[in-house]
């Protein structure tokens, strides 16, 4: 039987198409466009959600629900938080900590922890992350930030890599992974550093197509290592 992977992309639409090209079928569902690509071994299901946590967990629920995906990949530009996130470099969340989460007045848990989970950090399914890495052995894991803010400058920046440890940050990572997590269904992310720690607005513009479609190639040759 055909397998089914959804496939979540908040702004880079324009490198799906350009690498894919005209979708076998499209069909409007829930408030969303679902454009469906098939090959030898898989279906395609991609959702362009839109940026921001809410829209992209309604989106990869809508996937999972509806179209009975068995894994849920998601691609996409970040900005980075260190020196060593480059422009352009091209990384795997191994970890999500949603920053704008914050319980503690409530339940005394820290900034970014869900009481469900030990630490502030979502794992990302560390089977997947492995095979990921084994066919894409440039994949550097990384630890991702997300919230729904647009982070620009340097200070923002470090101080956010201060208070999370995090690599890369971006706005729909955590809403994603929270899903497919209750669902049961694994999840992969990759991501293209679009700005670096002295980055903003303007490299992101700048940045973004090249950059998106670097990652989605990468995804690409993931996807069909894991479903030959």
């Amino acid at each position: 039987m055909m397998k089914r992977i959804g496939m979540i992309v908040a702004v880079e639409m324009d490198a799906v198409l350009s690498l894919y090209g005209s979708p076998k079928g499209q069909e409007k569902k829930a408030g969303y466009t679902v454009l469906c690509y098939e090959n030898e071994s898989y279906a395609l299901y991609v959702v362009n959600s839109g940026a921001g946590e809410i829209a992209a967990a309604a989106a990869t629920e809508l996937l999972i629900t509806a179209y009975a995906v068995e894994m849920i990949v998601n691609f996409g530009v970040v900005g980075g938080l260190t020196e060593e996130m480059t422009m352009a470099r091209t990384v795997i969340v191994e970890r999500v900590v949603h920053t704008d989460f914050d319980t503690s007045d409530w339940d005394g848990c820290e900034p970014g922890r869900y009481a469900a989970y030990p630490t502030r950090y979502i794992p990302a399914d560390p089977e997947l992350v492995k095979k990921a890495i084994t066919a894409a052995p440039e994949l550097i894991p990384v630890t991702c930030a997300s919230a729904d803010k647009f982070v620009a400058g340097e200070e923002k920046k470090r101080a956010l890599h201060q208070a999370f440890d995090a690599d890369i940050c971006e706005m729909e990572a955590a809403g994603i992974l929270l899903t497919a997590r209750r669902a049961g269904i694994p999840c992969l992310m990759i991501k293209a550093v679009s700005d670096g720690i002295t980055g903003g607005a303007e490299e992101f513009m700048n940045e973004v197509l090249r950059s998106s479609g670097i990652c989605l190639e990468v995804t690409d040759r993931i996807i069909r290592s894991l479903h030959r």
